[in-house]
């Protein structure tokens, strides 16, 4: 009796707005006081989080993205790619996915990238000749590429829940971020070839490519253009720690943004310094309480039983992959990315492994989900951020992405269930 008014009582304070870590930290304390285990279990777990070297690397690559998204370094890349790239067939439609999914890859969040970028994307498609339907579509869906490459600030959290976790054979943060790239560029490749083949009509003229435009591109983005180069030179060639790696790029960024570019004021960056905390803290809260409630569930055998009760139901590794990916699509609808890699990671973890899943594979699974989950009907966020953002229906956004997003379901299929296209150079 008193489990059902626990049980009760937590889905009334979830129901009543409640802040979710408040929730999981309920769900925790509960759990424990009626285990008979003192509660401060609950402090030492989140204790032991400090101790994860890669945590460090999580704020200052946050604080690197959020100087990014206040400056006008999106302008400047997509200029870049513009200049070199708009007389191809279909061209500008391949700027919009490369910029959107590098923009991504160091903002960690989608919405942004379609605040930043989409307002520059939107009217240049309509203003190139793209049809309505299909520049709304990309715009939409570019919003999401990129979590797939580092330095995602999805991508390291996975590694840092994983460390945390410890089920299944280890893998180092290089690692992850080398089984992103093939996954993550066949998603950006699918969409520019079924974007190529929707506008082969529209080319622009080749004689309108200038190389004194293009080198001024180049020129103007000088500061922008090393930084992605030396961040996967330092990660893939192993001449500084992700960390090290971190702090260079929030101290370059900073100095790029607010000394040489001068767009960042010095007043402003106390704001920026307080939002990308307030961002990180929120998450490592989160997953601080999140790592107390998996030990629960862990000391109670809760993913142990689970996995007997799948494995007596599901025989086959791939129907529970496919399973998988209809939740995971769900969660991606429902939950904040941040929120569902702390909360469903921990509990699914032990149950890919069990199946044989490597975890390297199931982050990649996962958020590939969960990048297709922004743009899953009838809530992904992404849908209501364009929305939001172009002034239009939500109903019209939804048809407008539904190609795209059948397309990123064909790759996710491929991505499930070729486990190479992961793993294979490792």
């Amino acid at each position: 009796m008193m489990t059902l008014f626990v049980i009760v009582a937590i889905m009334l304070l979830a129901l009543s707005g409640a802040p979710l870590f408040a929730v999981i930290l309920a769900s925790s304390m509960m759990g424990f006081y009626f285990s008979g285990i003192d509660l401060s279990v609950i402090a030492i777990e989140m204790y032991r989080l400090t101790d994860t070297p890669l945590l460090v690397a999580l704020p200052l690559f946050t604080f690197a993205g959020y100087l990014l998204s206040e400056g006008k370094s999106s302008q400047r890349l997509l200029n870049i790619t513009d200049q070199w790239l708009h007389w191809m067939p279909g061209g500008l439609a391949v700027v919009a996915l490369f910029s959107s999914a590098i923009f991504t890859a160091f903002t960690g969040a989608s919405g942004v990238t379609i605040v930043a970028l989409g307002a520059l994307l939107y009217p240049a498609l309509l203003k190139g000749g793209y049809d309505e339907k299909f520049s709304l579509g990309l715009v939409t869906t570019s919003g999401s590429l990129g979590l797939l490459f580092a330095p995602s600030l999805p991508l390291i959290l996975y590694g840092i829940i994983t460390q945390q976790v410890e089920v299944g054979e280890r893998f180092t943060m290089e690692q992850l971020f080398i089984a992103g790239i093939l996954p993550g560029l066949l998603m950006v490749i699918a969409l520019s070839v079924f974007s190529y083949w929707k506008n082969k009509d529209i080319v622009q003229d080749k004689a309108s490519f200038g190389w004194v435009k293009a080198k001024q591109a180049l020129w103007d983005a000088k500061w922008e253009i090393p930084l992605p180069v030396f961040i996967l030179l330092g990660i893939y060639g192993g001449v500084v720690t992700l960390t090290e790696i971190a702090a260079i790029t929030a101290l370059y960024v900073l100095i790029m943004e607010v000394f040489i570019h001068k767009e960042i004021k010095y007043h402003q960056v106390v704001k920026v310094i307080t939002d990308s905390m307030t961002m990180t803290g929120s998450i490592l809260l989160i997953l601080g309480v999140s790592l107390a409630l998996t030990n629960l569930l862990v000391d109670a055998e809760i993913p142990s039983k689970l996995f007997e009760i799948i494995q007596t139901n599901i025989h086959s590794k791939y129907t529970f992959l496919f399973l998988l990916n209809m939740l995971l699509l769900l969660l991606g609808a429902i939950l904040d990315i941040f929120a569902a890699l702390v909360i469903v990671v921990p509990i699914i973890l032990p149950l890919a492994v069990g199946f044989g899943i490597h975890p390297i594979h199931l982050g990649i699974i996962f958020l590939a989900n969960m990048q297709i989950g922004y743009l899953t009907p009838p809530i992904g966020m992404n849908l209501f951020i364009a929305s939001y953002r172009f002034g239009q229906p939500i109903t019209k956004i939804y048809k407008d992405t539904l190609p795209f997003m059948l397309i990123l379901l064909i790759v996710l299929a491929l991505i499930t269930y070729i486990p190479e296209l992961s793993l294979g150079f490792l």
